[in-house]
């Protein structure tokens, strides 16, 4: 009997250990901090160095670069496809705005969490 508690509790302390491994792997989003304007979606950019342009195409002025954060989306288009070897190809963009407030920037959705076209965000 004690062995068969012991199994059992080295199998729950591996499978523990287990889980918190995968769990510190993954790239959940932070919350999403408090400021945003609440009749708007907010929206995460899970990758680094993103840059926010001017219009929805790679060739358009870039007006910030941002890594892992959260701003408020306002609505989304088609745009100009744009291929990540890293993550694949999407032709959906994005405009955002800063919680506090902003000109609208354009970034392609391969970047933000919620998949080709996000639910939740209008169109354009």
């Amino acid at each position: 009997m004690k062995r068969l508690m012991r199994r059992s509790a080295t199998a729950l302390a591996a499978a523990a250990l287990t889980a918190g491994a995968l769990a510190g792997t993954s790239q959940a989003a932070p919350a999403a901090p408090a400021g945003g304007d609440p009749t708007l979606t907010d929206v995460y950019i899970w990758a680094t160095d993103v840059r926010l342009r001017q219009h929805p195409t790679t060739d358009s002025n870039v007006l910030a670069v941002r890594s892992r954060y959260w701003l408020d989306a306002v609505c989304q288009k088609q745009g100009e496809y744009v291929h990540d070897p890293a993550v694949g190809g999407n032709r959906w963009w994005t405009a955002v705005q800063e919680f506090s407030g902003s000109d609208i920037a354009w970034v392609n959705n391969l970047y933000l969490r919620g998949g080709e076209k996000i639910a939740g965000v209008p169109d354009c």
